[in-house]
């Protein structure tokens, strides 16, 4: 899937299809920590950097964090860090997050001089990660928020994030993108629009070219992994690397 945006970069967004694992994490998956076999994920990683035009994947060691990296040429040797976004502005490296549910954000100057990418699940994005990141590229870079292209990719839809009363606090300042849905025994739940959730928030850092977030990966199997679906699953990636 190719981001949908203006940027003047590298990005790519895989989906299930095309790799070589079997069974629940048929067939291209990206995670390494999930219980699939390690050489199936190392071919499909191959396969994943190939589309890459040449710049090499840095993968992180997510923990739904806020931790952001500036990533640099040594890092593609280096075994993954814990941290749940990075930046760059070196060729040749794609910042790179995996997800099955949670929300990966992109991000990349007006002139494509540096990138970033995100992992925003609720907590990670109610904690501040896209705050954080959004803070990281515009002092290295030394932009303005204003400037920034930002790209959601596929998440659970809002029809299908069911949350609870611990999330809707989290989100108290956008309680309008949670929707009151009970369940028939009275028990209070909500659906949470994690998209609009985190437009919101890009909104307020002062982001304001932001496309994508169109993608709810519990309705399409075929298409997406989904670890709210179907628990035992695999991971897609999405990434974005500077040109040149």
């Amino acid at each position: 899937m190719q981001p949908d945006w203006p940027a003047p970069v590298g990005a790519w967004c895989s989906e299930r299809e095309g790799g070589v694992s079997t069974g629940p994490f048929e067939s291209l998956n990206l995670g390494a920590a999930v219980g699939d076999d390690p050489a199936a994920v190392a071919q499909n990683r191959q396969r994943f950097a190939a589309r890459l035009g040449g710049a090499q994947p840095v993968w992180l060691q997510q923990v739904h964090g806020t931790r952001v990296l500036r990533l640099c040429a040594d890092d593609l040797q280096a075994p993954p860090q814990a941290a749940d976004a990075a930046w760059t502005d070196e060729p040749g490296i794609a910042c790179t997050v995996q997800v099955a549910d949670c929300l990966p954000v992109l991000f990349a100057t007006a002139d494509g001089r540096a990138v970033a990418a995100a992992h925003a699940g609720w907590r990670g994005l109610a904690g501040g990660v896209l705050d954080q990141t959004v803070a990281a590229v515009c002092h290295g870079a030394g932009v303005e928020p204003a400037s920034l292209n930002a790209w959601l990719g596929p998440c659970i839809g809002p029809e299908a994030f069911e949350v609870g009363a611990e999330v809707r606090a989290a989100f108290e300042a956008d309680v309008q993108h949670l929707r009151y849905a009970p369940r028939p025994d009275g028990d209070p739940r909500w659906r949470a629009d994690l998209p609009a959730l985190a437009r919101a928030r890009l909104l307020r850092l002062g982001v304001q070219h932001i496309s994508g977030g169109h993608w709810c990966t519990v309705s399409e199997p075929s298409r997406f992994f989904s670890y709210r679906r179907d628990g035992r699953t695999g991971r897609f990636a999405a990434a974005v690397w500077r040109l040149g």
